[in-house]
């Protein structure tokens, strides 16, 4: 950490100096920030500084702003987790925007050609110098190839990679020293965070992992003739260079253009809600940045997305927690969508079961009962976002995503048209993979997979024992203890750990009944008889144990 810091103490300096310019002197000073900065140094930002005008949430925005393309990434990214900012930061860091000075085609053409190997002439019948788009990642310029295809070309800005990289390192060391400022300013989790965004980053900074998403989702609909994912140029793209085909067509929210060329601008909302939900419910893969500039519409009604360097993905169990949240709104049942909504959780300990189900019971009430032309799914998703929040739910980064994904769609589909309704759309795949999730196959695969972990649990059980008893012999087993659970908690403990040691007994008398039916294989003698009633009997209790236990399971489930 030491020497990550001093091998870039240049960044470090001004990132500190960012920090102390936007009020974060606080931070700056409680951290080790405050040894590597001269006292000339820092009086010179505070004669700068001019922020008494903004609140704190704004200076963050502000600051990560100032603080470059990593850091802008990162709020973006947090801008869709109310699990762990609140809502005032999130609410700033989704004014952040993107855009950048592009930088000059003379860089744009060294980077193309040492990507290459070659002129960039030797691959380009004719390349637009001007771009059409300049981001902080990456630049976009048109141009037309030998064989006269029109594509789109995206390149990454020079020395990216490495400043990226740099700033990562410190930002861990950063979050690390700045663990319990950012606590008290209820940001928990920092360090998962931080490890989290950098794979993702990564992933982004390498354009090979979006051309390879890109003929995923190709694959997925090549039998939609309503959607279009555009084709990419892999023998002529790399991890700094983007080829794909240029599509023709206007943004989706171009009414006006649309109905010139004839189109049903509802048909193509409808549609387009209708693709976006096979995506996470279907697939697992979906789109994370579905807004208007990346949707376009062909002259013939096709609907293209274009941009995959953000794609989310939802595991099949995911998928399932998600469904049952569905089913359970349009049943009713606020018992059931608690289970579900804890399903869908990475970490949950909910302190007031009843208050949790209350307000989920009050979400329903407010909303199950409405018509569909009334369900505002904005206002239903943010209300999801607050339940999540105030009972400290951890959820996989996808699902708020989705959510924020479903109200700009909400948004695009009431533009084009007016009397759109998109919980109509949604609810059906919840039924969908209900289905799906009983089905007689996916039952099987869950059964292998209890088999494969029960067998695995029968294989390391016995060495584990081993070590706990090895290490009470020689006096090195530690036990910490915490009482400061409520009686509602403890008694739950109490009756998980009473299965578990009901299990464990169960465990073994499956195993010495096993053990005496061998034995009684190969013993031949007066008693030969009782060793297999014996053994019989073993099995028998050890049945019943075990019903006792799913039993117990399914009704706690059910408490």
């Amino acid at each position: 950490m030491i020497d990550q810091t001093f091998r870039n103490i240049g960044r470090v300096r001004q990132i500190a100096g960012i920090l102390s310019k936007y009020g974060f002197e606080d931070f700056v000073n409680n951290t080790p920030l405050s040894s590597l900065i001269p006292d000339k140094r820092r009086m010179s930002w505070k004669k700068e500084n001019e922020i008494k005008k903004y609140n704190r949430w704004e200076l963050v925005r502000m600051a990560a702003e100032d603080l470059g393309p990593t850091f802008i990434k990162l709020a973006q990214a947090m801008s869709n987790r109310p699990d762990v900012l609140p809502e005032a930061l999130i609410y700033e860091l989704q004014k952040l925007q993107n855009d950048v000075p592009p930088i000059t085609f003379e860089k744009i053409e060294e980077i193309i050609e040492d990507e290459l190997g070659g002129q960039i002439d030797d691959f380009f019948e004719e390349f637009y110098k001007k771009p059409i788009g300049s981001a902080s990642i990456g630049q976009v310029h048109r141009a037309r190839l030998k064989d006269g295809s029109n594509v789109v070309v995206k390149v990454q800005r020079p020395g990216l990679r490495k400043k990226v990289k740099t700033d990562l390192s410190i930002l861990k060391i950063l979050v690390r020293w700045g663990q319990q400022q950012l606590e008290n300013q209820g940001v928990f989790g920092a360090d998962d965070i931080v490890n989290t965004f950098e794979k993702s980053l990564l992933k982004e900074l390498d354009y090979t992992t979006e051309a390879r998403f890109m003929e995923q989702f190709r694959t997925y609909y090549k039998k939609n003739s309503d959607f279009y994912v555009p084709k990419v140029y892999k023998e002529i793209s790399t991890r700094k260079v983007l080829v794909q085909e240029f599509i023709r067509g206007v943004k989706i929210t171009d009414v006006e253009k649309l109905e010139k060329w004839g189109l049903n601008t509802a048909n193509i909302a409808e549609k387009g809600v209708d693709i976006y939900l096979s995506q996470i419910f279907e697939h697992g893969y979906f789109h994370a940045d579905p807004h208007p500039g990346n949707i376009i519409i062909k002259e013939d009604g096709t609907i293209c997305l274009i941009d995959f360097g953000m794609v989310g993905k939802l595991t099949k169990h995911d998928r399932f927690a998600f469904a049952g949240i569905l089913i359970a709104m349009a049943k009713k049942d606020p018992k059931m969508m608690a289970r579900n909504y804890k399903k869908l959780a990475i970490d949950v300990v909910i302190e007031d079961e009843r208050a949790f189900e209350a307000e989920l019971g009050e979400l329903i009430d407010d909303y199950a009962s409405l018509d569909v032309s009334e369900v505002n799914v904005t206002e239903l998703t943010l209300r999801l976002q607050d339940i999540i929040r105030n009972h400290r739910m951890r959820m996989p980064g996808g699902v708020f995503i989705i959510m924020r994904a479903l109200t700009i769609l909400e948004g695009i589909g009431k533009t084009i048209h007016p009397n759109f309704k998109t919980y109509e759309y949604f609810k059906p795949y919840g039924f969908k993979l209900l289905k799906q999730m009983y089905s007689p196959k996916n039952i099987l695969d869950d059964a292998l997979e209890i088999g494969t972990r029960f067998s695995e649990f029968i294989t390391s059980f016995p060495v584990e024992v081993r070590e706990i008893l090895e290490k009470t012999r020689k006096g090195t087993l530690k036990l910490e203890m915490v009482n400061s659970l409520d009686e509602l908690t403890m008694n739950k403990l109490t009756r998980t750990a009473n299965r578990l040691i009901l299990g464990i007994v169960t465990t073994g008398i499956y195993l010495t009944s096993a053990i005496i039916l061998v034995a009684y294989a190969f013993y031949e003698g007066p008693y030969e008889s009782f060793f297999f009633v014996l053994s019989m009997t073993g099995f028998i209790i050890a049945v019943v144990f075990t019903l006792m236990i799913i039993f117990n399971s399914w009704w706690s489930n059910r408490q």
